[in-house]
């Protein structure tokens, strides 16, 4: 289905800050889901909507947060030698968070709109790594053990340099050896993967590093098993 200019302006969702100020990020997205099944785009929303975010997640109280684990629900824990991140999660309880999910909601109905993929809902977290924080190789989503199917990860911060480390490294979808990707987690850059397919690890950070860490979602729910969150 063609893209036209019309189609991509439903993207400029009515919120408080105006989310979008260009196509092209989105178009390209949507090019490189198509071909490869990932993508990393710079300036993807309008640089005040961005800020707003970056202002949001540096914000934050450390003791608001939590440390990260590994897995879901029951099956949660606490693994440093893994991960030694802090989250929180995003709900819709100040006018950005609502707006940045409305925006995310947009998205998720412009994906299924162009790729057919069935996109149900979208879940995210705030994420900080402090100096010396890391999130060991690992895929977001295990084929056929999980509803989440699109990852997505933007960054907020301020001149990010060689040597701050915190990069993320995407790794090739058939072997998970070869890099296929190193991206530095510099302000308003997005990526997008899908979940089940490409391992991935944020290397270790040397200065504090904030990110919103998000998944679109499939539902799965069904009379005996119901779709965990969070």
């Amino acid at each position: 289905m063609p893209v036209d200019t019309w189609s991509v302006k439903k993207l400029y969702v009515e919120n408080s800050i105006p989310a979008f100020s260009r196509k092209e990020p989105f178009l390209n997205l949507l090019m490189d889901l198509k071909t490869k099944g990932w993508s990393v785009q710079d300036d993807f929303f309008s640089t005040d909507f961005t800020q707003a975010l970056m202002d949001e997640a540096e914000n934050i109280e450390n003791t608001q947060m939590q440390l990260a684990g590994v897995g879901r629900k029951q099956d949660h824990q606490i693994v440093l030698d893994a991960r030694r991140d802090y989250i929180q999660w995003i709900d819709p309880d100040k006018p950005i968070r609502t707006d940045f999910l409305k925006v995310m909601e947009s998205l998720r109905v412009a994906l299924n709109r162009y790729l057919f993929i069935g996109l149900f809902d979208y879940e995210a977290h705030f994420a900080r790594y402090e100096k010396g924080a890391f999130y060991e190789k690992h895929v977001d989503a295990f084929k056929g053990e999980s509803n989440r199917v699109l990852s997505t990860v933007l960054y907020l911060n301020e001149n990010w340099q060689e040597g701050d480390g915190g990069e993320l490294v995407i790794y090739d979808e058939h072997n998970p050896d070869i890099e296929v990707g190193r991206f530095f987690p510099k302000k308003g850059r997005l990526a997008i993967f899908l979940s089940e397919c490409f391992y991935h690890e944020v290397v270790v950070a040397h200065r504090t590093r904030h990110s919103i860490a998000g998944w679109f979602r499939v539902n799965n729910t069904t009379g005996k098993n119901l779709d965990p969150d969070q």
